[in-house]
């Protein structure tokens, strides 16, 4: 059952980090409260038909029709509560869940009108029928609405107190039964009253009154917390999944074991991959939005994919191309070799997807890439929405090396401080080398001095 007396926005308003998480994680927990109250509907089919049956089977008469009537109606009053119920204010669902109550306190305290038997009133209470208000409790927790389990509770004990004094009040107590029990146990005050068909023991109904709040309590608490669980857990995987956005899968592993290693500013070498559609602004010119867009939609998700296989972060989109990092935001010991090993293999995915091209009549993609290795700072930058920033003079450098992909007529720049460091990273140097070509003293525009750099074809 939702939450059917407060709106979802205003619930849980214990801790600031609660109240912070955004719209998704709310969307989140309102999908599984959702399924908590499709789940609870179906708990309740189940029950009443099980208790049908019990109940059949214990009392084998006709007047036995009354109750399983009850149940019935008490099943059908699910049905309209899964029409209705919807999480946060809901007050069609909030009057069903009272119904629900007081169909089941007329049905125990007033008299079976199937019955012959000319009991005393206070005997339905013998029957220890208020036992099964404890299903209809227990099914409201998988809600995970502690305001809906404590709303059971609390309207319960009310009606069923009401009750029992209505028929305390106006039941016509049975001529001799008292009086019997009052001679034949006379010796033992208590005992004659537990004997009296015609005592209602309100001490004992008191107690069932109390027992059931008491527990309406516990479960209440323990729902709550369940949905403050349920609200940091939406919050987590969303954290989650918005870091897969960025980063490969071993680091969001290792991100997720670490407390908040993002917001430490630093300064580190790191790999920087700069690639972007060479010519796209006249390949766009004329054609079809959509098709540009598919287009861009194919050459990011190339792209992306290759960089978290070599262990890269996604640092951001820029129009036709993107920018990757290596060795953020936790260096490795192969984070130049990472970045070329990546560069190189754009270079492959780029041809084949063009070999594919070709064959349906479509024009090829050129992209130029620059990749450099180099000094940068890492860190939040932001107030309230923050971002993980890579900046400094390495990312400068990459962006000038992709550049000059035009200039040289070549698909891939590399610095000459990225090729240091993938030689002195590991035995793949030679075979990622191969090649590529000495470009000595380079202007690159921005960059104070001459650099050598190396092109690939």
């Amino acid at each position: 059952m939702a939450d059917a007396a407060i709106p979802l926005a205003q619930a849980d308003q214990t801790t600031p980090e609660v109240e912070e998480l955004n719209k998704y994680t709310r969307a989140t927990l309102e999908r599984h409260k959702r399924e908590g109250l499709d789940l609870a509907i179906k708990a309740r089919w189940i029950t009443m038909a099980v208790v049908g049956v019990l109940i059949a089977f214990l009392r084998q008469d006709w007047d036995v029709l009354y109750y399983e009537g009850i149940l019935a109606l008490i099943a059908l009053n699910g049905w309209f509560q899964r029409r209705a119920g919807r999480v946060g204010q809901s007050r069609v669902e909030l009057a069903l869940l009272f119904v629900d109550l007081l169909i089941m306190t007329v049905g125990m305290i007033a008299p079976n009108p199937l019955s012959s038997d000319s009991l005393p009133l206070a005997m339905q209470m013998r029957f220890e029928n208020f036992l099964y208000f404890f299903i209809i409790l227990a099914a409201g927790t998988m809600a995970y609405s502690w305001r809906t389990v404590m709303a059971i509770g609390t309207w319960t004990a009310g009606m069923w107190a009401i009750g029992i004094g209505l028929a305390w009040w106006f039941a016509t107590p049975v001529p001799g039964l008292t009086e019997a029990a009052e001679q034949a146990f006379g010796d033992y005050p208590r005992l004659a009253e537990i004997m009296d068909p015609n005592s209602f023991q309100l001490d004992l109904r008191f107690q069932e009154i109390v027992v059931f709040l008491l527990v309406a309590l516990t479960l209440g608490f323990s729902a709550r917390r369940f949905d403050q669980l349920l609200l940091s857990n939406a919050g987590l995987e969303r954290e989650r999944a918005n870091l897969s956005r960025y980063f490969s899968p071993n680091v969001v592993e290792e991100l997720s074991n670490n407390d908040e290693p993002l917001k430490q500013v630093r300064q580190q070498n790191i790999g920087v991959l700069f690639i972007d559609i060479v010519g796209f602004t006249s390949f766009a010119a004329g054609r079809d939005p959509y098709e540009v867009i598919e287009v861009l939609r194919g050459f990011h998700a190339r792209m992306e994919a290759e960089v978290f296989r070599h262990n890269g972060t996604l640092d951001k989109y820029l129009g036709d191309g993107l920018m990757a990092t290596f060795g953020t935001p936790l260096a490795g010991d192969r984070d130049a070799t990472n970045a070329l090993e990546c560069a190189r293999s754009m270079i492959e995915v780029i041809d084949r997807w063009n070999t594919d091209r070709r064959r349906a009549g479509e024009p090829e993609i050129c992209a130029g890439i620059g990749i450099h290795y180099g000094s940068a700072v890492l860190g939040d930058i932001g107030a309230n929405q923050l971002e993980f920033a890579v900046i400094g003079t390495a990312v400068n450098v990459s962006s000038r090396l992709e550049a000059l992909t035009r200039t040289h007529q070549c698909r891939l720049v590399m610095s000459d401080e990225l090729r240091s460091r993938v030689q002195e990273e590991g035995e793949a140097a030679p075979e990622l080398l191969e090649g590529f070509k000495q470009m000595p003293y380079q202007e690159i525009r921005g960059i104070e001095g001459r650099r050598t750099i190396w092109t690939l074809g």
